[in-house]
């Protein structure tokens, strides 16, 4: 999830999104289109992204201000993880 709403920060059509996924993880994050575009769709659905365009079977989407706070308040819980772990760990 977190690795998808990074991409669509600017908008971009599902291969793009799995070519961005991977790039932003440097290779540790791979999506296929079946878990993808089920994620989509939900993700529409909830109003996190919204489809920009659709051209034959081709669609963009961007995330929206909605899927922009969810995804802020997703990095604050995995920095608390992160220092969490520290606390222990070091």
């Amino acid at each position: 999830m977190y690795y998808i709403l990074l991409s669509l920060c600017t908008e971009c059509c599902g291969v793009d999104v799995m070519a961005k996924v991977n790039e932003i993880s440097e290779g540790r994050v791979t999506v296929g289109p079946g878990t993808l575009y089920t994620m989509l769709s939900k993700f529409e659905e909830m109003g996190i992204v919204k489809k920009t365009r659709e051209e034959n079977r081709k669609k963009w989407y961007v995330i929206t201000d909605t899927g922009k706070e969810l995804l802020w308040k997703e990095q604050e819980r995995l920095k608390r993880q992160i220092a969490d772990g520290e606390k222990i760990l070091l």
